[in-house]
């Protein structure tokens, strides 16, 4: 490398060190840049890196000295706080739709965000959990296209991978063509699911992009989705799933729960302090909300036994009415009963 060429580089290769191997604890002092900045081949001297580092602070980079736990400078300011590196990280690792491999790559991605001595430190701390993880290396593909596809107003085909028992017990996969329009991206219950619309249907659906093979785009438009939901000018994805539980379809109702002051928390957890609540006597409250009347609305109500009761619409009454009835129906005897049946074919979908 040239003598000029490499001083054009040393303000780059000064903020290249401080960003990788300088933070509060590990500073670096003026005679190692020099010795680090000779290795690329860089002419330099304490005076002149002591110029460059006023420069990159002049320019905005909060780089400061210490004498503590020695003499030195470290790069005070970065993109991302140590705290937000670890919650990112946590996420990553936490969401099981990203594969394994894609795990360990966004990690080590995240990793360069911090100094080697914190990448250090935070590594021991690392555990992935393999288990949990989807196997499906096409789903960053299928997010780059499905979000083209939805700016673009384009219905999308792909092939929707479900589980089956096979004759002999084993568990296969059927790969189920689907042509849809789709509307919005979603990440609920720790997966990522396009919300759109199959085209034999007047609602929408719901499908998870783990699932999914082979997307693309088409040149067809979509089907506008002012004719299958409530949304006319724009589809607002968070109020569509803050109304959803579990991500099952069905038809937005207005419902009315009692609920034990006990459960108070998990109530404005999943519906927000926002609500109107009304007091009772003998610790209870009652509130009303808008919502998707569907089995995942049962299932989250059933979870809580007495401590939620259903008092409108009739429709979710009975529906509770009849899971409860079935459930006494399995359990209601010393011997085991094969009368497990399906879900609702109002709340079929291809989850």
């Amino acid at each position: 490398m040239g003598a000029r060429q490499g001083q054009k580089l040393k303000l780059l290769w000064i903020l290249k060190i401080l960003e990788q191997e300088s933070d509060e604890e590990h500073p670096i002092s003026a005679t190692e840049l020099c010795r680090r900045l000779n290795e690329q081949g860089i002419t330099a001297e304490r005076k002149s890196v002591y110029d460059d580092i006023r420069v990159l602070c002049d320019f905005g980079y909060e780089i400061l000295y210490t004498r503590m736990p020695r003499s030195g400078y470290y790069l005070a300011d970065r993109a991302f706080e140590l705290p937000e590196v670890y919650l990112l990280t946590d996420a990553v690792q936490a969401a099981g739709f990203i594969t394994v491999r894609k795990t360990r790559e966004l990690v080590r991605k995240l990793d360069g965000l911090l100094s080697r001595e914190q990448a250090k430190k935070r590594e021991k701390g690392i555990y992935i959990d393999n288990g949990h993880k989807c196997d499906n290396e096409e789903i960053y593909y299928n997010i780059d296209t499905l979000s083209a596809a939805i700016a673009a107003k384009k219905k999308v085909h792909l092939l929707y991978r479900i589980r089956s028992i096979a004759p002999d017990r084993s568990i296969t996969v059927i790969e189920k063509p689907y042509i849809l329009s789709p509307y919005a991206l979603a990440w609920q219950n720790d997966h990522y699911y396009l919300i759109g619309n199959y085209e034999k249907y007047d609602n929408l659906m719901h499908i998870r992009l783990d699932r999914m093979k082979k997307v693309c785009a088409t040149d067809e438009p979509i089907r506008p989705f002012s004719e299958v939901s409530r949304y006319k000018d724009y589809f607002d994805v968070a109020d569509y799933t803050r109304r959803s539980f579990q991500m099952y379809a069905g038809e937005l109702t207005e419902i009315q729960l009692q609920c034990s002051t006990s459960v108070l928390e998990q109530v404005i957890d999943r519906f927000s302090d926002k609500i109107y609540i009304r007091h009772n006597n003998g610790g209870t409250f009652t509130f009303t909300t808008t919502v998707l009347l569907s089995e995942g609305l049962v299932n989250w109500i059933l979870q809580f036994g007495p401590d939620i009761q259903a008092l409108k619409p009739p429709a979710l009454r009975q529906r509770l009415a009849n899971r409860v009835a079935q459930l006494a129906d399995l359990y209601g005897d010393e011997n085991p009963k094969d009368t497990i049946k399906p879900a609702s074919s109002a709340d079929k979908d291809e989850r």
